[in-house]
């Protein structure tokens, strides 16, 4: 070893390794291969691993349901001692041959509205009416001195007399039957028709009309009751009643004045 300035120059010689002074891993050049040697068969070992275990669990998921049941067992010995209980307590009914048959029917029914039970009632009373009839009151009127509004008021006393085709009295009424026979109460005659009762009174317009004057329109007539409101008898399986003007097509007659 020579010594240069500040620095000790060692030769080659001195520069060789001791041995066990240096790491088996610098000093042994067969220690690399053996790694990778064993890194390789670790892996090919993972890869044949993978490829029978992984198909395996596919196949076990794909199973059917039916493939983890257990085969159901038949007890032929069990199954005719059932049939035997069955046959054991089976009853049966013998019925004679003249015996008498019957039919099952189901009762019909349907619902009644209270203003058809209203109906029902007065259709009741007015049905045995024997008071006077619109002649009878012509001859001697209980209200002589006529007022349109009093009209009115009479008329409304009719409310839920059933509609009679050809009806004069509270027994039951057509329209021209009831307006004849209000009217008579107050000494006003007229006719048993529409056309007569128009022809019998003079129109009046639509804006003078009050309660008590008469609406006309084709083939029907009703008391005229203020709003665009009638009183009258309507039809067949209908009673006296007050309802709205349907039509347009009406005009206003004034009688008795």
């Amino acid at each position: 070893m020579a010594k240069v300035g500040r620095y000790t120059r060692k030769t080659a010689t001195e520069l060789q390794p001791i041995e066990g002074q240096v790491p088996a891993a610098f000093s042994s050049k067969a220690a690399r291969p053996a790694k990778a040697s064993l890194a390789k068969k670790s892996s090919i070992l993972s890869l044949a691993v993978t490829a029978v275990i992984v198909p395996g669990l596919f196949a076990t998921v794909a199973l059917p349901a039916y493939a983890f049941s257990p085969a159901p067992s038949s007890d032929a010995a069990a199954s005719k001692h059932l049939q035997d209980l069955k046959e054991v307590g089976a009853q049966s009914v013998t019925v004679d041959a003249t015996a008498p048959t019957t039919t099952a029917t189901r009762d019909g029914f349907s619902a009644t509205s209270a203003a058809e039970m209203q109906r029902a009632a007065l259709a009741v009373v007015y049905a045995s009416y024997t008071g006077p009839s619109a002649a009878d009151y012509l001859a001697n009127p209980p209200y002589p001195n006529f007022d349109l509004a009093q009209v009115a008021a009479v008329a409304q006393q009719y409310i839920g007399t059933p509609y009679v085709y050809g009806g004069a009295d509270p027994s039951g009424f057509d329209c021209s039957g009831f307006v004849m026979y209000v009217y008579a109460q107050f000494g006003v005659g007229l006719p048993h028709g529409t056309g007569g009762q128009a022809a019998a009174g003079t129109a009046i317009s639509i804006d003078a009309a009050v309660p008590g004057d008469i609406v006309m329109m084709s083939g029907h007539d009703g008391f005229y009751m203020g709003n665009g409101m009638i009183l009258d008898a309507g039809t067949t399986g209908t009673s006296v009643s007050i309802r709205p003007i349907w039509t347009s097509d009406y005009y206003i007659v004034r009688v008795g004045i």
